[in-house]
This record gives C-alpha cells, structure tokens and sequence, in this order.
C-alpha cells in the first residue's frame, strides 16, 4: 500500500515540474536546458534533433517540445547557415555612421525600404550619439563600396554618411551570451 502512495505521490511531482517547466516558457524565461539548446543551435543549427537532445541530456521527445516552444516564444527566429565572407570574395567590411535632418515616418518608411533592398548592408542600428544610424556594409572591394553609397544617397536623404573601413575582423558573428 505504501508503494502505491509513493508512486502516487511521484506522478503528481512529475506533472507538477512539467506544468512549472511550461509556465516559464511562456513567460520567456530560459533554464538551464534552453540555454544548452541554444548555444548548440548557434554552433550548428543544423544539428539533429537526436543529437542535440543527447548533447543537453534530455530525451528526443523533451527536446522537440522545448524547441517548438522556443520557436512560438520567438527566441528562435529560423537557422541560417555561417558563410566564410572571404571565400566569396567579399573582403571589404564599412561601418557607415548616417545622420539625418529627418525623424518623421515617412522619412524613415524610405529610409528603411532603401537600406533593407540594398543586399550588401548586411547590419542597420538605429543609434544614440552624434549619428541616427550604424549600417554595416559588406562587398568586394571600395568601387563596389561606391557604387552602394551612391544607390543610397540617390533613394534618401541624407545630412552626413562616415565611413570606417574595417582593416581586419578580431571576432565577427559570434554567438550570443545565453
């Protein structure tokens, strides 16, 4: 009789974690599992689901949960794959400081759509400072610079645009802190 309780009392235990577990999810917040799943996923995204459930120890069932999870939270955005800029012949990385007289809505809706159907800025920040924004422009070499500062400058704009041409990447793309 005793056993039964013991093993009565273990169930609701069980479902009780899992309910917990669940509750944090939708409120965004991460355990220690989540974040071994995200700092496997940032390594390889393409990683399979059997292996990454071994590499944080949970089972293969466990794992496909928190990921549907994270991905309906919106902490997992889709996976993209690393791309060794260099062996594309994309050598020259700009830093492109952009002020603007303009802060209306309309001024940033053109703003936004020119920057976002250029290809070669790979990076926009809207930024504190003596600048509006921070663009991060990636292409082969300074004509190919050129001919994206003038398709800019002739969509918008712009009061003042300073370039800083990177000399060499120390850390580029690196994971995030979990």
């Amino acid at each position: 009789m005793t056993t039964l309780k013991a093993n009565f009392v273990i169930i609701i235990i069980v479902i009780h974690t899992n309910t917990a577990y669940y509750d944090r999810m939708n409120s965004q917040k991460l355990d220690h599992i989540d974040r071994l799943i995200l700092q496997a996923l940032q390594q390889d995204s393409s990683i399979s689901q059997r292996d990454l459930a071994d590499l944080v120890g949970v089972s293969q069932n466990a794992c496909w949960r928190r990921l549907q999870n994270l991905n309906k939270q919106g902490v997992v955005n889709g996976s993209v794959a690393k791309i060794d800029r260099k062996k594309l012949g994309l050598d020259l990385v700009v830093f492109v400081m952009v002020r603007t007289r303009k802060h209306s809505t309309e001024w940033l809706k053109l703003f936004r759509n020119a920057v976002l159907n250029t290809p070669e800025i790979a990076d926009v920040f809207r930024i504190a400072g003596d600048y509006d924004y921070m663009l991060k422009v990636v292409t082969k070499d300074m004509a190919s610079y050129d001919a994206v500062y003038q398709r800019l400058i002739e969509q918008i704009e712009l009061e003042a645009v300073t370039s800083y041409f990177a000399m060499e990447s120390i850390a580029e793309n690196r994971p995030l802190a979990i």
